[in-house]
């Protein structure tokens, strides 16, 4: 069994963005040299996460409204009262309840086990920011 670790650094642009990167951890696969195992991805951050789900753009768009609908920005929350960093980003931490900071995908044959319809994403709900980054740990053989 061999380990490979690595991060994607990305930079953000809009308060909540839903970016793909399936082909940067199908690269980091490819770099690590393994043909079967796990890999696993998470995000390091506390108000950004990581998904999978299907990439079509109407969906996507779909997925930032109901998003801004469930736990909007301007809510009234204690948090945002004196926040530690200065942003008023309570509904950033509020959505995280719901998402993951990580996920685990297998692959074999050097190929990523995703279902037919399926990328992975990288949501910022705090953003923009300048530097985010997403932890990625190859285990296999």
């Amino acid at each position: 069994m061999r380990l490979f670790t690595t991060t994607i650094a990305l930079e953000t642009r809009k308060a909540l963005e839903i970016i793909d990167i399936t082909n940067a951890v199908r690269d980091t696969l490819a770099a690590s040299g393994l043909i079967d195992g796990t890999l696993t991805i998470i995000s390091r951050h506390s108000t950004a996460f990581v998904n999978i789900n299907e990439k079509e753009e109407q969906l996507l768009e779909d997925m930032e409204t109901f998003l801004k609908r469930f736990v909007p920005r301007d809510g009234n929350y204690q948090h945002n009262i004196n926040p530690l960093d200065g942003r008023d980003n309570a509904h950033a931490h509020l959505l995280g309840l719901l998402m993951n900071a990580s996920e685990s995908i297998p692959f074999a044959g050097s190929k990523l086990l995703l279902g037919t319809w399926q990328s992975i994403f990288f949501i910022e709900l705090d953003g923009p920011r300048p530097s985010r980054e997403v932890l990625i740990q190859v285990m296999g053989i």
